[in-house]
């Protein structure tokens, strides 16, 4: 379990039995899920996101973590955290929500796409009996939360999707406590699960894989299309949004493609939604892919700037001056970051603190 070592009020709830949660015969517990309805007396359909999966009973649907049992379906992962930090929220990356502060961050076992270069797939393409998780109710996440002075809760590290019963019940739980919820999700998710879910969150990083559809179906193993329609669902919701977008060389980084998704962006979520390009670094059945090269990202960059998006970034690149936030009006330097640290904030009641144009963003 990826857990920080100082964190013992959690600690002390770990590893107690699961309420209300009955095991199944291998020991694995469970509690009933949402967002499904039966096909006939064998069979069940998810409808938590695109996928739809009929599972016949004993099966689970293609996240692995959602079984049949009986014409019930069971999420396996409800409370079972299997990582947990605390964060920076710049390292999300949000860089337009509440700069410069720390969020405690969680996630489970489990994904509902199969991403060829995913960072954490020990975790998000294993099955939940596969890896180590400790049993953290949601009360115990609100008021460690408020505890260590964060004032956001993370849902992330995985595809918090598949865990979306317990998303809502944390995030409830936090709001009870005065903290906050934010999700790094991919987005790909039934329409009635997102507003139900993510209408809980108070704010929304969508990793957009690619804009192209064989991209979605040969690299990510889903469809672009739910998407983009949720991400216009969570405009329509007035939820805060930042997309961030992973430049893959040879596979995404086409200028047609980045002019596209720029373009989108603009027409049917506005120009002040940040967007950040970020490199890719070999991983998991991309071993042999290059790094991105950083004229690559500049260019995606100046395309996006280009289009008219007020709002965009250059990621993974330590050091690298479009990290930092500046004013759209002025282009004078407003947030200022080094890393995943945010430093200065010359923001003045939601405006530049130089020439008082508003600027996009939850700063308090």
């Amino acid at each position: 379990m990826f857990c920080e070592p100082d964190l013992p009020d959690l600690q002390e709830n770990m590893n107690e039995p699961a309420q209300s949660a009955p095991p199944s015969q291998d020991g694995r517990f469970a509690v009933e899920a949402r967002f499904y309805r039966k096909l006939d007396e064998d069979k069940i359909q998810c409808e938590l996101c695109p996928h739809s999966c009929a599972v016949a009973h004993g099966k689970r649907g293609l996240c692995r973590v959602r079984e049949n049992r009986e014409g019930v379906l069971y999420t396996l992962v409800y409370a079972r955290v299997c990582a947990l930090h605390i964060d920076p929220i710049e390292k999300k990356p949000i860089f337009h929500y509440l700069p410069g502060t720390t969020a405690l961050s969680l996630g489970t076992a489990g994904c509902n796409v199969h991403c060829q270069f995913c960072q954490n797939w020990e975790i998000s393409q294993s099955n939940p009996e596969q890896i180590s998780a400790e049993y953290l109710p949601p009360e115990s996440i609100g008021a460690a939360a408020l505890r260590y002075g964060c004032p956001t809760i993370a849902y992330t590290y995985s595809e918090p999707v598949i865990y979306s019963e317990y998303l809502m019940d944390v995030a409830d739980a936090g709001h009870e406590a005065g903290v906050r919820s934010i999700v790094v999700s991919n987005g790909y998710m039934g329409r009635e699960a997102l507003r139900a879910a993510y209408g809980k969150m108070d704010a929304v990083k969508i990793d957009l894989k690619a804009f192209s559809e064989s991209y979605y179906k040969s690299v990510v193993g889903g469809q672009l299309k739910p998407v983009l329609e949720s991400l216009v669902t969570l405009r329509e919701m007035d939820k805060w949004i930042e997309i961030v977008y992973l430049v893959v060389p040879t596979l995404n980084d086409s200028e047609a493609e980045v002019r596209g998704l720029a373009q989108w962006v603009k027409a049917n979520l506005g120009a002040d939604v940040p967007l950040h390009f970020t490199q890719f670094h070999p991983a998991y059945r991309m071993p042999e892919t290059p790094i991105t090269p950083v004229a690559t990202l500049e260019r995606s960059k100046a395309i996006a700037d280009a289009e008219g998006l007020h709002y965009v970034y250059i990621g993974n690149v330590p050091g690298h001056l479009a990290q930092n936030t500046y004013c759209p009006s002025c282009n004078k330097l407003i947030v200022e970051r080094v890393g995943f640290t945010a430093g200065q904030v010359r923001i003045e009641k939601g405006c530049c603190g130089y020439c008082q144009h508003p600027i996009a963003g939850v700063w308090q």
